[in-house]
């Protein structure tokens, strides 16, 4: 996105006579480290920034869908200095951003998109990345359930099945990230787990120097005793396989039943829900 301003370097400002524009520290010329935001000054002499970027959104209505303000409030926060764009103070009536760019209100970063959260039910062959070059992604299962920039927490590998949860909402991933996301797998072997390899896992193993611990694990009910329940917080995408190998076993079906309290009800493989507000409150709760 440009920001050029073209009214020249010794062009008086409009503030008093000797006072001339200095550089532009836009991203090009950005210096290394600044200690604080710059200030972007209304361009009276030239072009505005949103005659320059016309598919942008005005800072007003961005700040305005983030929910902090109206977007007249908005236009008196902007005056006061209060809002930055990618490290910059806008000053500026009827700039404009992009969806991508760092926009801060009184130095915290917002989000003009409402907090979305969307479940999938994953089948499987089916990557869990944001990359297009991965062939069929979870991405495009989900692509008509929001326009938000949703992503998914935690993975599950191309042929692993099961629950998925996607959101945009920066301080849940955060807190997931931090304290762990228990999820349950319904786990197949390729032989019948051992009893005292149960209960090395329930006690904790330690992998490559690091420890690895359990919520819960237990033989499936009714079934084999290769078919595993397994609830764990860890949010890697390689951690069950890693426990297993270190006991050697080979996994051979993995399936995410619930995470958290959500569950695989009324949700057929493949097919994607919209989370409800009382499901969104119940996280608040871990």
């Amino acid at each position: 996105m440009s920001r050029k301003d073209n009214s020249g370097k010794g062009k008086p400002s409009g503030r008093g006579a000797g006072n001339t524009r200095k550089g532009s520290n836009a991203r090009g010329n950005a210096p290394l480290s600044r200690k604080k935001p710059t200030t972007k000054k209304p361009n009276k002499g030239g072009k505005t920034n949103h005659q320059e970027n016309p598919n942008g959104i005005r800072l007003n209505k961005y700040i305005a869908n983030s929910g902090i303000c109206s977007r007249r409030e908005a236009d008196t926060y902007i005056k006061t200095g209060l809002v930055s764009v990618n490290g910059e103070i806008i000053n500026e009536m009827g700039y404009k951003v992009q969806l991508a760019d760092d926009v801060r209100f009184d130095g915290r970063r917002i989000n003009p998109e409402p907090d979305t959260y969307v479940l999938l039910n994953k089948p499987k062959s089916v990557a869990t990345t944001t990359s297009e070059s991965k062939g069929l992604t979870v991405m495009d299962l989900i692509s008509n359930a929001t326009t938000a920039d949703v992503k998914p927490i935690g993975r599950l590998g191309r042929n692993a099945t099961g629950l998925l949860l996607f959101t945009n909402d920066d301080k849940l991933v955060k807190k997931l990230h931090s304290k762990g996301m228990p999820r349950l797998f319904h786990i197949e072997l390729d032989k019948n787990l051992k009893a005292s390899d149960l209960q090395k896992i329930e006690e904790g193993l330690t992998i490559n120097g690091k420890t690895v611990e359990v919520e819960e694990i237990s033989y499936v009910e009714n079934s084999p005793k290769k078919e595993i329940g397994l609830k764990i917080k860890n949010m890697g995408n390689s951690i069950i396989r890693d426990i297993f190998d270190h006991l050697g076993y080979d996994v051979v079906k993995v399936d995410c039943v619930t995470i958290a309290h959500l569950t695989k009800k009324d949700l057929p493989r493949g097919r994607w829900k919209i989370l409800t507000k009382r499901e969104v409150e119940l996280f608040s709760m871990m």
